[in-house]
């Protein structure tokens, strides 16, 4: 048995200090993403840091709370979804089968997005979507594959319909309900005659 206050040889990693700050916080945003996932909202703080493989102090340094943590998931998905536009023959399909994709796997923030859209750390994250979409929107509309009709709004809106309809759905079921509420939706952005 060692020592009061003295772990056993090898238990303890080393401390890097600031230089790990980079590493912790991907791998902290990696875990939030699978414990809420599989969790919800409600598992506690510190799985996320104990599936990081970091200590809780790191896990609060880079995150005081959830809302900062999934405004850093959400800052990453957009990240992921510019990259996935950037492509001149990306189309609004890809754009949503990329957001239905994460938000298969995020509903559990969905709701405290929401819940704090008027918080100054959220707020962002909206004009960085909107931008995407409007990318997005302009390059469709030139292909003749969307209608003059459809508005950035419109596909916001539809965006914001499907992560509520998929985030309500069970867990099983997201997948076949966010394609065919995005297959309900699409028809109204064709080019009408």
């Amino acid at each position: 048995m060692p020592e009061r206050g003295k772990g056993i040889q090898g238990e303890r990693k080393p401390n890097r200090g600031p230089s790990a700050g980079p590493g912790n916080r991907r791998a902290l945003i990696a875990a939030a993403r699978e414990v809420f996932a599989t969790e919800g909202l409600q598992a506690p703080f510190s799985a996320v840091a104990k599936k990081a493989g970091v200590g809780q102090g790191s896990l609060y340094r880079h995150f005081p709370d959830r809302l900062s943590l999934a405004v850093a998931v959400f800052d990453e998905n957009l990240d992921e979804l510019d990259l996935a536009v950037a492509p001149s023959d990306a189309t609004l399909d890809d754009l949503l089968d990329a957001i239905i994709g994460q938000v298969v796997v995020s509903t559990a923030f969905i709701d405290l997005i929401w819940h704090n859209r008027h918080d100054e750390r959220v707020t962002h994250l909206s004009d960085k979507l909107a931008g995407i979409v409007e990318r997005v929107l302009v390059r469709e509309q030139a292909a003749g594959r969307l209608g003059d009709h459809v508005e950035s709004a419109d596909v916001l809106l539809a965006i914001t319909m499907l992560a509520d309809v998929i985030s309500r759905a069970d867990a099983a079921e997201r997948p076949d309900v966010a394609r065919r509420a995005w297959s309900l939706m699409h028809h109204a952005f064709l080019p009408r005659d």
